[in-house]
């Protein structure tokens, strides 16, 4: 038998008995980007313009366009016409009632993001309120109302005091306001109503669906499905909507009565919105209602 040859020290066994070690380098499983951050000679000036992608930033860019002023809330009444005794001219107005419209709460920068003035209108029986709601009016020592709405402004000097009644003199003859109210609700209306089309042909073969939309969308070119947004039939009406740049025609102070020139959105009873017009020139009031001290201390 021969003999076995001798095993030398530096032979090692086989790749697949030698034990495991951990590696350092770990492979990149996920999806490599197509275009990978380079270093730009061009990002590594002095003079780089600031972050524009903050809050702050962002109420900047909206401040030309925030009313300077807290909106009011109105029941529309209904429409009549006035005269102009000096042209004899005829102008259908729309009359808006304040009941009791009050400031009920304040938004702050420092604490919600934003300056804002909660307004509310009217009365409603406590009964009626929920108990959160209740907690939220006695707080600011408010009686319970009956709408409330937020109107954004541009700063702390568009804060009223708490409690502040605003009455129908806080516009003035002449100035322009944006009206918004839900506008009347039409229930389900058809493609013609909702979305005015033309409908198909009284005659030439076609039979009962006169009034009907028709194709909702092609077959297998279109991907055999319907479009998103595509006009069909559904409920019409109960949204909100604005009419700018309303001129003011006469104020009531005493009723609390505003008219409006020409009509707005929603039937009459209904909530509407009025604050300055963004899209016309602020108008010069003098505020007569200064911001406390102590409110100033806190927001700013």
């Amino acid at each position: 038998m021969p003999s076995k040859p001798p095993v030398s020290l530096l032979q090692f066994p086989p790749p697949f008995l030698l034990p495991r070690l951990p590696l350092n380098h770990v492979p990149n499983c996920g999806i490599r980007s197509l275009t990978p951050p380079r270093p730009n000679r061009f990002n590594r000036s002095q003079d780089l313009p600031l972050l524009e992608s903050t809050t702050a930033v962002a109420l900047e860019r909206k401040a030309y366009t925030t009313p300077l002023r807290t909106g009011v809330l109105g029941t529309k009444k209904g429409m009549t016409a006035i005269y102009n005794p000096e042209t004899g001219r005829r102008y259908a107005c729309t009359v808006v009632q304040m009941d009791r419209v009050q400031v009920v709460a304040h938004k702050t920068r420092k604490r919600n993001g934003y300056f804002a003035v909660q307004v509310g209108s009217g009365w409603k029986h406590p009964s009626n309120v929920t108990r959160p709601l209740l907690g939220h009016y006695a707080e600011h020592g408010v009686s319970p109302k009956r709408h409330l709405a937020e109107f954004k402004v541009r700063d702390e000097k568009g804060l009223l005091s708490i409690g502040e009644i605003i009455r129908a003199s806080w516009f003035q003859e002449g100035q322009f306001v944006d009206a918004r109210a839900n506008c009347r609700g039409m229930g389900f209306a058809g493609g013609m109503k909702r979305h005015g089309f033309s409908g198909q042909p009284a005659s030439h073969g076609v039979s009962l669906t006169h009034r009907s939309m028709g194709s909702a969308g092609q077959s297998q070119g279109g991907g055999s499905r319907v479009y998103p947004g595509k006009k069909m039939a559904g409920r019409m009406g109960g949204q909100q909507v604005t009419v700018q740049n309303v001129k003011v025609l006469k104020v009531d102070d005493v009723n609390g009565l505003v008219v409006l020139n020409g009509c707005i959105a929603g039937p009459d009873g209904c909530v509407v919105k009025l604050q300055d017009a963004v899209k016309k020139p602020w108008p010069d009031m003098p505020s007569n209602i200064e911001v406390p001290v102590e409110l100033v201390s806190t927001v700013i």
